[in-house]
């Protein structure tokens, strides 16, 4: 059974860093793309960031551009989500996802449970 598990959210002070992972297990070699979104209360669910995992292409959301970074460690089937200069607009839930790929159609997309994240004023 494949599964994603994020790890690595707490409380920060504003100008802080923090590095989330997303650990995977089962089966992955399908995956084709990984990344994160958020949601902080009383908003919608927002894109963070994605990376393809061949290659290794990235994709930022506007707020977070030159302050995030995303990367994977395949051998480790993980992505991390590294977090500096964080704002208190960043308060919310992360939740990590896959993409899993045949060919070039998208058939699933998995998402692990969240981590919570406070950035303090």
């Amino acid at each position: 059974q494949v599964q994603l598990v994020e790890s690595g959210g707490g409380l920060v002070q504003a100008g802080g860093s923090l590095r989330l992972s997303c650990v995977t297990s089962g089966r992955t070699s399908s995956f084709h793309t990984m990344g994160w979104f958020r949601q902080a209360p009383g908003k919608e669910r927002e894109f963070v960031a994605s990376i393809r995992l061949n290659g290794g292409t990235t994709y930022y959301a506007d707020s977070v551009k030159g302050r995030f970074t995303i990367s994977s460690d395949n051998a480790k089937n993980t992505v991390y989500l590294q977090m500096n200069n964080l704002k208190p607009e960043d308060t919310a839930v992360y939740y990590c996802y896959a993409e899993v790929w045949v060919r070039r159609t998208l058939m699933r997309t998995f998402w692990g449970q969240g981590t919570q994240v406070t950035v303090s004023s």
